[in-house]
């Protein structure tokens, strides 16, 4: 297939969102080559807890072997094909059983048992032939506690795949005392009816929210008003929905940051640092851990939203991580994710947890109209009204230095342009 056409400097086509053939290549190309994200090593804390995932088409699963490493294995029984884990999570004890024949498996996959084994001799399925053990992953490693896993045998390391991107674990990280994190095991899961790309270009596009969340900016902006003139301040959620309502002029001026590979910053453009008690406790913990002038490097870089193509989108100083996982063309399952700051005040994890549920719970008015947009966007794109998707706005007015872009406006689409340019990359790879 021929996908050259497709993407211009400026505009793609739109069979790039909507063509099964394009997805069932982009599962192979991208999904299935790069480093994706399985989970934290906080969700599989004890020998034998497991946490099932998807990579592109293939149903995994994250174990914790009794050696405390982490192993990542298909979830299928080599034998008749049945997925040994029908649980999001849990834990199997000392071996993965199958429900079918019973066939079981230690946890890093190798054959331990085969029932009635007298029924295979004469043929390949021995206890010896590793076609009878549960498959790994390729290529296993982790970052800062976060885990990811390649099923590709040979390409770059993690640490060079995530390159610039890797801020969004240390930054994460960095704001607890003791430099760890641990999941909060409580995940929003939501299935939007819309391709992948919706998701990550939405991300850094810093045009959209004072159009799509304006009535609940607005709205938030108006009592954060009311309460800072009668009782002279107002709790820190005001602020987080009242800055979706930011003029044009205020979003203009954040600048994004994009690098190769499709990753991407977001600057930060909304307050985090209130001068309450909470805040100073915390602050002070860490001066005490890295000292002050180390401290005050981590808590005043600018970043809001962190990128990592094509499936990952981290806002670290909110402890907050959203993860990708296509189920077609038309149809992806977000995973939210939310953390805590192991040695950080209890009010912290709290403060960020209030963004947590009001941006991603199934109350929220915010992730609820960007779910909307990108149905309808997806709806449009199935229709005969236009062939091109535009991505003109400020197009040849970013800066490029050393293979990065720059945006000179908050506005410009150059976080589409350098997606796709990545998408691009992939898809062409041999």
């Amino acid at each position: 297939m021929n996908l050259k056409p497709l993407v211009e400097p400026d505009r793609v086509h739109k069979s790039v969102y909507t063509d099964p053939k394009i997805f069932d290549l982009e599962m192979e190309k991208i999904w299935e080559r790069t480093w994706v994200y399985c989970g934290h090593e906080s969700q599989v804390k004890n020998p034998g807890d497991y946490h099932a995932l998807t990579i592109g088409r293939q149903p995994m699963v994250m174990v914790r072997q009794k050696d405390g490493s982490v192993q990542v294995l298909y979830n299928r029984c080599p034998h008749r094909g049945v997925q040994l884990v029908g649980n999001l999570k849990g834990n199997t004890g000392s071996a993965f059983v199958c429900s079918y024949h019973a066939w079981s498996f230690h946890l890093d996959g190798k054959v331990r048992a085969i029932p009635l084994a007298a029924g295979y001799e004469g043929t390949r399925l021995t206890r010896d032939n590793p076609d009878c053990s549960m498959k790994r992953a390729a290529r296993v490693d982790s970052y800062r506690g976060f885990v990811f896993a390649s099923l590709a045998s040979e390409g770059e390391s993690l640490r060079d795949f995530l390159g610039e991107a890797r801020i969004a674990f240390d930054d994460m990280c960095d704001r607890s005392p003791v430099g760890e994190v641990e999941v909060v095991p409580i995940c929003h899961r939501v299935v939007q009816h819309s391709n992948w790309k919706f998701f990550m270009e939405n991300q850094l596009d810093s045009l959209h929210p004072s159009v799509t969340h304006q009535s609940t900016g607005i709205s938030a902006g108006r009592v954060e008003k009311r309460l800072k003139a009668e009782q002279g301040s107002a709790p820190l959620y005001y602020h987080y929905l009242s800055t979706f309502a930011s003029s044009f002029e205020q979003w203009d001026a954040v600048q994004t940051i994009n690098f190769p590979r499709g990753h991407g910053i977001l600057k930060a453009y909304m307050g985090l640092r209130p001068q309450d008690p909470d805040t100073l406790a915390h602050e002070a913990l860490l001066k005490q851990a890295y000292g002050e002038q180390k401290a005050e490097e981590y808590l005043s870089r600018s970043i809001h939203h962190v990128l990592v193509y094509p499936y990952l989108s981290v806002q670290s100083p909110l402890q907050q991580l959203r993860c990708l996982r296509p189920i077609s063309p038309d149809k992806t399952l977000s995973e939210i994710w939310h953390f805590r700051l192991k040695g950080a005040p209890e009010a912290i994890y709290r403060r960020s947890l209030w963004y947590y549920n009001l941006v991603n719970s199934p109350a929220t008015m915010i992730n609820a109209d960007d779910l909307e947009n990108w149905t309808k966007g997806q709806w449009g794109l199935q229709s005969n009204g236009g062939d091109w998707v535009s991505f003109h706005r400020h197009f040849g007015d970013d800066r490029v230095e050393a293979g990065v872009t720059y945006s000179n406006h908050g506005t410009s689409e150059a976080v589409m342009r350098n997606q796709f340019r990545a998408w691009s990359t992939y898809m062409s790879a041999a």
